[in-house]
C-alpha cells in the first residue's frame, strides 16, 4: 500500500481585520440605517428633520468608506 502524502501547511497567511476599521464600518452602517431620509428606522418612528438626517447620512457614508478602505491588513 502506498503511504498517504502529508498535508502541506498553507504558506499564505490569511488577512487580518483591523478592529478600529471594523468599528467604523459598524457605526457608519448604523448611521445610514437610522437616519436615511424617508427610509431610516428613526424617520419611520419619529419626525427627524432634513437638517439632521442628511448630515448624519453623509457622515455615515464617509465612515463606511473610511472603514472599508483599511479594513484588511496583510501581515
Amino acid at each position: 500500500m502506498a503511504k498517504a502524502k502529508k498535508q502541506e501547511k498553507n504558506s499564505k497567511p490569511g488577512p487580518r481585520i483591523s478592529l478600529l476599521n471594523a468599528l467604523l464600518v459598524l457605526v457608519g452602517a448604523d448611521l445610514v440605517l437610522l437616519f436615511a431620509p424617508g427610509l431610516g428606522i428613526l424617520n419611520s418612528v419619529f419626525y427627524i428633520g432634513d437638517l439632521v438626517a442628511w448630515p448624519a447620512l453623509i457622515a455615515g457614508i464617509a465612515l463606511l468608506v473610511a472603514g472599508f478602505r483599511g479594513l484588511y491588513r496583510k501581515e
